[in-house]
């Protein structure tokens, strides 16, 4: 389930792609399959190993190439281990939430995205979010919870407070925010979370007309997730460029 959207960020074969908060990799191995050379970041180590293993199994089942470069490792993100202008391309996808820290996150996205490159960022939408921290307190407070609830404007501020030129924004996943109504109200394994459970992963598998035409109708107003688009300008600075990194 991508929540960012490739036709608005078209990845190239040869680009360098960096995955943000990867967790389970959907977004870099879209990229990968897209003919990227990808760096995946999470500080877990448990997904960090799992997709280590499924970049090999993609270059072995053939949906990548043995000559393109993919590797996951653990980092902090307000500190990452890259040098300026490492990257083509950076997506951050629903992990801004998370860090307490948040601008220095945004600085160090800014700082390794090539001058002329792209960076996608999503987090919650702002109203599904505030429901969700209306219906339970854990949401927000439990380790790993989400810290702060960011408006479309707030978001694209910070963006541009770090050097990024905002350019383009969408909400994705509709269907999911009742899923996460529910949890926060009544528990994950409640009946009624499980089977709507069962609908979503029904809909990401076999991607049906009707589910499809119906989500992609409520995003406006729905959408669970906030997608912004930028571009780093082309004259920006960036530190010290290794293209090896």
């Amino acid at each position: 389930m991508l929540t960012v959207d490739f036709a608005r960020l078209p990845i190239t074969p040869g680009e360098r792609v960096l995955d943000l908060g990867c967790g389970f990799g959907r977004h870099a191995f879209e990229a990968f399959r897209r003919g990227a050379d990808v760096v995946a970041v999470d500080r877990s180590a448990d997904e960090v190993a799992e997709v280590t293993k499924m970049f090999g199994a993609m270059v072995a089942a053939g949906e990548a190439s043995p000559s393109q470069l993919a590797r996951a490792v653990r980092a902090d993100l307000t500190a990452l281990p890259f040098p300026g202008g490492a990257f083509d391309t950076v997506i951050a996808s629903e992990v801004l939430e998370h860090i307490p820290n948040d601008a220095d996150a945004i600085a160090e996205i800014a700082r390794v995205v090539r001058p002329g490159g792209r960076v996608a960022v999503t987090v919650p939408r702002w109203w599904p979010e505030r429901v969700c921290w209306t219906l339970s307190e854990s949401y927000r407070t439990e380790p790993g919870g989400h810290v702060r609830i960011y408006t479309a404007d707030g978001l694209a501020e910070r963006l541009t407070d770090a050097g990024l030129a905002v350019n383009g924004r969408h909400h994705a996943h509709a269907l999911h925010s009742p899923y996460w109504w529910i949890n926060c109200a009544i528990g994950r394994e409640s009946l009624p979370a499980r089977a709507y459970h069962r609908i979503l992963v029904w809909d990401i598998v076999k991607r049906p007309w009707l589910t499809r035409t119906l989500e992609h109708t409520l995003n406006p107003v729905l959408g669970k997730s906030l997608v912004l688009y930028a571009d780093k300008p082309a004259g920006a600075a960036s530190g010290a460029v290794d293209a090896a990194a």
